[in-house]
């Protein structure tokens, strides 16, 4: 794969059954530095993709390759245990050796780290979720509707931190949100029910 490439898709099959195909053909490249949106109803196959993308999911044809992944996740909440600090969750996968020019860049308050994710706010907390993400030092950053959970304001200032760190990362992003993928998005892919 050519060093800028971070995900390749190449005439991907797949359907839950043989007869109902959700992917027939698909194809995508993402290079580092873009951000790609997958938009749809639900149902059209937006979080199966993801599934493909990581390998829970077998395609019936086609291939994927991609470099190092992280993801986040809709619902910051459900990401983290309730019961450790935040710090000791992203210690658990990744080096927080780079964690404090991250910090400044996602707004985040260092005190934030030592609380448990009860105690943060959904927007506060899914910023936690993508300093999480980032210290794993992705080439490919997944978000499956990142930035849902949180109010409007809350979810364009979320959007806006994403993007600061383009020069790293590829982004491919799961989205409802029509406006918000013409918005922030080099390309945007529809899926229909």
């Amino acid at each position: 794969m050519p060093k800028d490439i971070v995900l390749e898709i190449d005439n991907l099959v797949f359907g839950y059954k043989k007869d109902e195909l959700l992917y027939n053909g698909f194809s995508i490249v993402l290079k580092r530095g873009e951000v790609c949106t997958v938009v749809g109803p639900s149902g059209s196959g937006k979080s199966t993709l993801f599934e493909l993308i990581t390998k829970e999911l077998k395609p019936i044809s086609g291939s994927i390759k991609t470099k190092k992944i992280a993801q986040i996740y809709q619902d910051p909440y459900s990401s983290f245990h309730h019961t450790y600090s935040i710090i000791n969750q992203i210690e658990d996968v990744a080096s927080v050796e780079k964690m404090h020019e991250y910090l400044e860049k996602l707004e985040l308050n260092e005190e934030f780290l030592h609380k448990k994710p009860f105690e943060l706010s959904g927007g506060q907390l899914q910023r936690c979720s993508i300093l999480r993400a980032l210290l794993m030092e992705p080439d490919l950053l997944m978000a499956d509707e990142p930035t849902s959970a949180l109010d409007n304001i809350i979810q364009l200032s979320v959007m806006k931190l994403l993007m600061k760190f383009l020069d790293k990362v590829g982004i491919l992003l799961i989205t409802h949100d029509e406006d918000l993928a013409r918005w922030s998005s080099d390309r945007v892919i529809k899926l229909a029910k």
